[in-house]
């Protein structure tokens, strides 16, 4: 990616807030914005095309095939045309996409709208990233994980502000509301992301083999899978486990992944001044044994206040390792960003989409109790290989 490198941008460096910062962080709050606005319309868009629970769980599973199918192409593309490119382009098709789901009216119809809207949220999650692995070599300093807790904080936004709107003014107007507000935020981040232009062997690279043949992606694609498996649990089966196994109320289930969710933000926005100070390794390696720790907690948990406790340990241990892996994914030597975050957004997401269901077939046999204590082992596997997490500090070191 191309570095800034004239004496006016030189003084900036060291700068903590860019405009090109702000321009990569409103990408990140508007992809946010996006699935959470999306999230409490599920439930309005099961009841309006007569989906049975098993015919949404495929669709969901079309959004996830989404994701994992455009994450590569995007991967391809940013490597010939840059990430801003790619970035704004993904971005302007993803904004009317939830007033597409609003107004489909079959089952089809709805298949291939999500899947679109999967893509595109995979696709512009890829270039958005490297995006701020851009803005991190001309800024000389880490940004990626105050990146993902604007992405969390937009998630946060679209979920709370949706459920309201769609009670208050129904579908078609919040959706409206959506739209509008998504294409404000890229409207106001589009002449400051930063503009950048892949150099002709990352070009080469991207274009023409898709996949990379150096070890580096992939165990890097590794790390971030075993670190997000545990986050996709916690999202999916911590109100479960907190009532069935626990005897928790409905409100004290609700606080498992609001505990998670509100650490992990917190640290986000703390986690790249830590970086900065400490390295990537040290980091990383701080919060893998931090986050071990709250998956213990959470499956040896005693009391539903205990297992609280464990969630929110959780948070704080996970939130900075996959920002970090995104920012060593993005600097490898010697290859095209796009091409090898393309590789680690994918094996990672594809984390929070399949071990929900497997999780499931396995507790009827073992209790979730113990899902969650034995995922702690896929954190020590990070933590294995926590000295890749070193090509991060590429960046502005």
């Amino acid at each position: 990616m191309n570095d800034l490198s004239s004496p006016a941008e030189a003084k900036t460096r060291r700068a903590f807030i860019t405009p090109q910062r702000i321009g990569v962080s409103l990408l990140f709050l508007m992809n946010g914005f996006m699935i959470g606005a999306w999230a409490p319309k599920i439930p309005e868009f099961a009841a309006r095309l007569e989906l049975s629970e098993k015919s949404l769980g495929v669709m969901i599973l079309i959004f996830g095939l989404g994701s994992i199918v455009m994450m590569p192409i995007a991967g391809s593309q940013i490597a010939r045309f840059g990430s801003s490119i790619v970035s704004k382009v993904t971005a302007v098709l993803l904004t009317p996409t939830l007033l597409l789901l609003s107004l489909i009216g079959s089952v089809w119809s709805g298949a291939v709208a999500l899947f679109l809207f999967g893509g595109l949220i995979g696709a512009m999650d890829v270039a958005m990233n490297a995006n701020a692995v851009a803005t991190e070599k001309g800024m000389r300093r880490a940004i990626m994980s105050s990146c993902h807790a604007f992405w969390s904080l937009g998630g946060l936004l679209g979920a709370s502000t949706g459920g309201f709107l769609l009670e208050r003014i129904g579908v078609l107007p919040h959706a409206l509301f959506v739209t509008v507000v998504a294409a404000v935020m890229i409207a106001v981040a589009w002449k400051m992301v930063l503009q950048d232009a892949p150099h002709p062997e990352e070009r080469a690279a991207g274009a023409g083999r898709r996949l990379p043949s150096s070890p580096l992606p992939w165990l890097l694609g590794i790390m971030a899978l075993f670190c997000m498996i545990p986050e996709g649990s916690i999202l999916d089966w911590g109100a479960l486990y907190m009532r069935n196994e626990l005897s928790a109320s409905l409100t004290l289930s609700g606080f498992a992944f609001a505990a998670f969710s509100f650490t992990m933000a917190a640290m986000r926005f703390a986690g790249d001044l830590i970086r900065d100070r400490f390295g990537a390794v040290n980091t990383l390696r701080v919060c893998g044994v931090i986050a071990m720790l709250g998956m213990l907690t959470i499956g040896f948990a005693t009391s539903s206040t205990m297992a609280i406790a464990g969630f929110a340990i959780a948070g704080i241990g996970i939130s900075n390792i996959v920002p970090i892996l995104f920012s060593a994914a993005g600097n490898l030597p010697g290859m095209a960003a796009g091409v090898s975050l393309s590789v680690v957004t994918t094996m990672g997401y594809s984390g929070i989409l399949v071990a929900p269901s497997a999780i499931g077939f396995i507790a009827e046999h073992t209790g979730l109790g113990s899902i969650f204590a034995g995922l702690s082992v896929l954190i020590l596997v990070t933590l294995l290989l926590s000295n890749l997490a070193r090509h991060a500090d590429g960046a502005h070191h």
